[in-house]
C-alpha cells in the first residue's frame, strides 16, 4: 500500500539554519550582536581601565615600605589640594589648556570659514591636504623640530636678532609651549569648524541679505551662531589633548604638567596610588567640559 504524503515525517532543519532564521527575525538581537565586540572591547580597555585607575587613587604608599597599603581614603586628595605645588601645577596646564584653546580657534576659524565659504573646490582639497598632512608626521619629530626652532642659537633667533627681539627661552616654558601646542592641535580646530560652516545653507545668508543685513550682520547673528558648536567640538580636541600631554614639556621646557608629575610618580618615585589621584584631576575636568559641550551641540558636529 503506497504511503501517504502525512505518513512522510518532515524534514529536519540544521540548528544553524533555524539559529540564522531566529536572529533575522529579530532586528534589535541583529544589532546587539553587531556591537557586542566593539562595546565589549570598550568597557573591558577603557572604561575598566578608568575605574582601576579611580580605584587607584584611593590607596596610599608607605612612605617606610615602599609598598602600596590597600586601605581606602582621601590622603591622595588632600595632599593635592593642600600643597600650593600641586595646585600651582593643575592652574598651570589649565590656563596653558585655555590658552591654546582660544588661540587655535582665533587662527582656524578664518582658515575655515575661506575654505567652507569662498575657496573654489580645487583650492579647497589642496587646503584640506594641506591641513592633514602635519597629522601625518611623528608627534616627535614635530617637537623636536619646535624645540630646534626655539633654542638660543635656533633659527627664529637669527631671524630676529637683527630686529632687536629674540625668541622665547627655556625658562619661559610656557611660551615656548603655548607655541608648540598650538600649532600642533590647529588641524583638530580648523577641521570641526571647517565641517560646521560647510553645513549651513547658503539660504540662510542670501535671506539675511534679502533682509538687508550686512556682510559683518550675518557673519555675527547667522554664521557664528551656528558655527559655535563646531568651535566648542574642536576645543575638546585642543583642550584635552594640551591638557594630558607630557612629552612636550619634558622637551621644551622646564615647568611641570599634570602629565609629567603624573609620568615623574609613576616611573621614578614608584607613587602609583598618588598618579591615579592627580591623573583623575584631568578626567573630572573633561567630563565636565564635556557635559558643557553637550549641552552646545558641540556633538552633532563631530
Amino acid at each position: 500500500m503506497p504511503a501517504q504524503a502525512s505518513d512522510i515525517p518532515p524534514a529536519r532543519v540544521p540548528a544553524g539554519r533555524r539559529l540564522a532564521s531566529a536572529i533575522y527575525r529579530r532586528p534589535r538581537l541583529q544589532l546587539g550582536l553587531l556591537l557586542s565586540a566593539p562595546i565589549g572591547w570598550l568597557v573591558v580597555a577603557y572604561l575598566g581601565s578608568l575605574a582601576i585607575l579611580f580605584v587607584n587613587s584611593f590607596w596610599r604608599l608607605d612612605p617606610f615600605t615602599g609598598s602600596v597599603v590597600y586601605e581606602p581614603g582621601l590622603q591622595n586628595f588632600e595632599r593635592l589640594v593642600s600643597t600650593e605645588v600641586y595646585r600651582t601645577i593643575t592652574v598651570r596646564t589649565l590656563a596653558i589648556a585655555a590658552a591654546v584653546t582660544i588661540t587655535d580657534a582665533l587662527i582656524a576659524f578664518p582658515i575655515a570659514y575661506y575654505m567652507a565659504r569662498v575657496a573654489s573646490p580645487r583650492v579647497r582639497s589642496w587646503l584640506v591636504v594641506a591641513i592633514l598632512m602635519p597629522l601625518w608626521s611623528s608627534y616627535l619629530v614635530k617637537v623636536f623640530a619646535w624645540r630646534i626652532l626655539l633654542q638660543d642659537a635656533g633659527p627664529l633667533n637669527a631671524v630676529l636678532r637683527p630686529l632687536g627681539l629674540e625668541a622665547p627661552g627655556f625658562t619661559e616654558g610656557e611660551t615656548r609651549l603655548w607655541l608648540c601646542f598650538s600649532y600642533l592641535w590647529l588641524p583638530y580646530m580648523i577641521l570641526p569648524i571647517f565641517a560646521g560652516l560647510e553645513r549651513i545653507p547658503n539660504s540662510l545668508l542670501e535671506a539675511s541679505g534679502d533682509l538687508g543685513a550686512r556682510g559683518w550682520s550675518t557673519f555675527r547673528r547667522v554664521v557664528l551662531p551656528l558655527a559655535f558648536p563646531a568651535v566648542v567640538a574642536g576645543s575638546i580636541f585642543t583642550f584635552s589633548l594640551t591638557m594630558g600631554d607630557y612629552i612636550a614639556p619634558n622637551q621644551l621646557s622646564s615647568v611641570q604638567f599634570i602629565g609629567n608629575v603624573v609620568q615623574g610618580n609613576v616611573g621614578v618615585a614608584g607613587d602609583l596610588p598618588f598618579a591615579a589621584a592627580f591623573a583623575v584631576v584631568p578626567v573630572v575636568v573633561m567630563l565636565a567640559y564635556l557635559a558643557v559641550a553637550r549641552r552646545l551641540g558641540a556633538f552633532d558636529s563631530l
